[in-house]
């Protein structure tokens, strides 16, 4: 899988490259600030059903963020659910085919854990000082210090490759299966389309399967007979250089990739991210 192509570069502090990553973070940060704008715009005492499902989504994510992290905590909501709804769309937004998806990038997951990581060793020293803070790494022995460390180090590292990994990963399958498809497509067709006899065969093959399906309500008889028709049909026409394949499966790869795996994976981020502020933020009777 190729990095984010530059587009063009600020001649700034050494260049500074504008990439797909950066046009697409904007764009998802623009989409967001307009949904605000509308969604908050005109708010009435008896209010509409946008108004309710709006008021629904930020209740529940004021008490998932105090569930999580006590009602002391309440506070971050605003980052939480900022940080979750970027994660989400920034994942989505590759479906577009237009922009790439700005978690597929390495840099963004990183300096989302970054933060998280900062406010963290941030409510730490608020709450004990920089001496206070440092200390704990010796906690609960000396000889602990070392793998103390390496724990604090490895949690934004985590969070980063998790989140990164899970939709780059993706990415690649889907480029894979395409590229695969492709040419087992080339070779049915190739094969098919050698002979006038097979290719009238495979049609008729396709349509009795397809008739059968719509009349049986079969899906899989349906979908047999679409790929053995247009199989056939491409063959007698001599078009063995169209990837037919492609068209399908790809859809369903995405649609788990960019979907759901997107979606769980910005909900896991987010409650990582939760936990661990939430652990640097006890309620002022622990602290």
């Amino acid at each position: 899988m190729n990095g984010p192509k530059i587009y063009f570069t600020i001649p700034l502090f050494g260049g500074i490259g504008i990439t797909q990553t950066t046009v697409s973070s904007f764009v998802v940060m623009l989409l967001l600030c307009i949904a605000a704008v509308v969604l908050g715009s005109n708010l009435q005492k008896r209010p509409s059903r946008r108004q309710v499902l709006v008021e629904k989504g930020v209740t529940m994510l004021y008490d998932m963020v105090e569930s999580t992290m006590g009602k002391h905590n309440s506070y971050w909501t605003p980052y939480i659910g900022a940080l979750f709804l970027s994660s989400i769309c920034g994942s989505f937004i590759g479906m577009t085919g237009i922009f790439r998806s700005s978690t597929a990038d390495l840099s963004t997951t990183f300096t989302w854990a970054l933060m998280t990581s900062f406010l963290c060793w941030g409510c730490s020293i608020k709450r004990n000082g920089v001496g206070g803070w440092l200390k704990g790494f010796t906690e609960p022995i000396v000889v602990m210090t070392p793998m103390n460390l390496v724990s604090e180090i490895a949690q934004p590292i985590s969070m980063a490759f998790r989140h990164f990994g899970n939709i780059a990963g993706g990415s690649v399958l889907t480029s894979l299966v395409y590229s695969a498809l492709a040419t087992v497509s080339a070779a049915v067709l190739g094969l098919v389309g050698k002979s006038v006899i097979v290719g009238v065969l495979v049609l008729t093959v396709g349509a009795a399967l397809l008739y059968s399906g719509v009349k049986t309500k079969k899906l899989v008889r349906k979908i047999f007979g679409i790929v053995f028709a247009v199989t056939g049909a491409l063959s007698l026409l001599g078009l063995t250089g169209v990837p037919y394949l492609d068209v399908g499966v790809p859809g369903i790869l995405s649609l788990y990739f960019d979907i759901f795996s997107g979606g769980v994976q910005a909900l896991v981020f987010s409650l990582l991210t939760m936990v661990y502020v939430g652990n640097a933020c006890p309620p002022p009777e622990e602290a």
